[in-house]
């Protein structure tokens, strides 16, 4: 059986920094190949559930989860989390669904990124850090999150943060096909890491997001 291709972070128009339409997300990932596509919106399940029910055999729902210090990415969310929570409680009840949980772009400050101590406090109960984001302005970023978690023996996530339609499936896991968190984890330690970077421009496609929106609520 081939291994699958699997897009681990991507945002539809469901972020209030991103237009890009669900069919639009399912479209372009079918056309760069990809088999899984785990839709991440910020603090929000609503895009991926309906992406979901679109296409039921590419989408896994996920969310990218604000906390009072950090970011969490978490894949097969059944409930979904506010923003706001502390990490701690954001974990109990990301781990009472049984959801594989990352760690968003750990080491960059500019987006959430966590404080080494309280990266240190929520590592025993993770699954995973993200080691690759195309979207980290400097190399290093990615290269701590990847020491890091090869330091602690964890696995690691990478994906494209895509935002616009041209970023996504920019990076992906290459691994063994799985059906819910818990056979993720069995395999994600084989999985192989194919990392793009994208050019510092596509943030202009966030801004340029947030600003149509922002007019939209006033009209």
């Amino acid at each position: 059986m081939k291994n699958w291709k699997v897009e681990c972070h991507c945002h539809s128009d469901y972020s209030k920094d991103s237009l890009s339409g669900l069919e639009d997300l399912i479209q372009t990932a079918k056309k760069r190949g990809l088999d899984k596509l785990i839709l991440t919106d910020h603090n929000t399940i609503q895009g991926a559930v309906r992406a979901q029910e679109m296409a039921p055999e590419l989408i896994i729902v996920g969310e990218e989860i604000k906390t009072t210090i950090g970011e969490f990415l978490a894949f097969f969310v059944k409930e979904e989390i506010p923003k706001g929570l502390s990490p701690q409680e954001a974990l109990q009840r990301l781990k009472a669904q049984d959801a594989f949980i990352s760690v968003s772009h750990p080491f960059d400050q500019m987006r959430h990124g966590w404080p080494l101590e309280a990266l240190d406090q929520i590592r025993p109960f993770v699954d995973a850090i993200e080691v690759f984001n195309s979207r980290s302005l400097t190399a290093h970023l990615n290269d701590e999150a990847l020491a890091y978690a090869e330091k602690y023996q964890l696995a690691g996530t990478v994906g494209s943060d895509a935002h616009t339609l041209p970023e996504v499936g920019r990076s992906y896991l290459e691994l063994p096909p799985f059906e819910d968190a818990e056979s993720l984890r069995k395999v994600i330690a084989q999985a192989q890491k194919i990392c793009v970077y994208s050019t510092p421009f596509v943030r202009l496609g966030s801004s340029y997001a947030r600003f149509v929106k922002q007019i939209r609520k006033k009209i």
